[in-house]
C-alpha cells in the first residue's frame, strides 16, 4: 500500500545517528542522505526524515505513530534500547504484550529526538 513514510526532522545528522540505530537494529542498512534528507530502504518500502522542504520549522503529527515490523519480541527491545542509546524518549507504556482480544502484538513505544512518535511491532503467534 505505502511506496514510503518520511517524517519531518530539524538536524540530518542527529537523525541519521538515531535511525540507523534503531533500524539497524531491525536489519536495514544504514540511511543514504539526499540533499536535505535521508533515505533507509528495504525491500518493502522506503523511509525517510527530511528537513522542511518550505524552510518552516520541524513539527511533529498530534496523533501520528510510524511503525515497523519486527520478527520477534528480541527484536522489538533491541529496537527500542537503540532508541534508547541514542537520543529517544520512551513514550505509552514499557515494551511489553497487548492482548486486544483478537491478537496478540509484542509493542514498543518512542519518540525520536525531534518527538516523532514510532512503535516497534511483533504479531504474537495465535493460541
Amino acid at each position: 500500500m505505502f511506496s514510503h513514510v518520511m517524517v519531518g526532522i530539524a538536524d540530518i545528522e542527529r537523525s541519521r545517528r538515531f535511525y540507523d540505530a534503531v533500524l539497524g537494529s531491525i536489519g536495514i542498512a544504514p540511511g543514504t542522505v539526499d540533499r536535505h534528507r535521508v533515505f533507509w530502504r528495504s525491500p518493502t518500502g522506503s523511509f525517510g526524515a527530511s528537513l522542511p522542504i518550505n524552510g518552516e520549522p520541524q513539527t511533529i503529527g498530534n496523533g501520528s505513530t510510524v511503525g515497523f515490523t519486527c520478527s520477534s519480541p528480541e527484536q522489538v527491545q533491541a529496537w527500542h534500547a537503540a532508541g534508547m542509546a541514542n537520543g529517544g524518549t520512551t513514550c505509552e507504556d514499557p515494551p511489553g504484550i497487548r492482548d486486544n482480544g483478537a491478537s496478540k502484538l509484542y509493542l514498543a513505544y518512542m519518540r525520536d529526538p525531534d518527538g516523532n512518535k514510532l512503535c516497534a511491532l511483533h504479531r504474537l503467534p495465535k493460541a
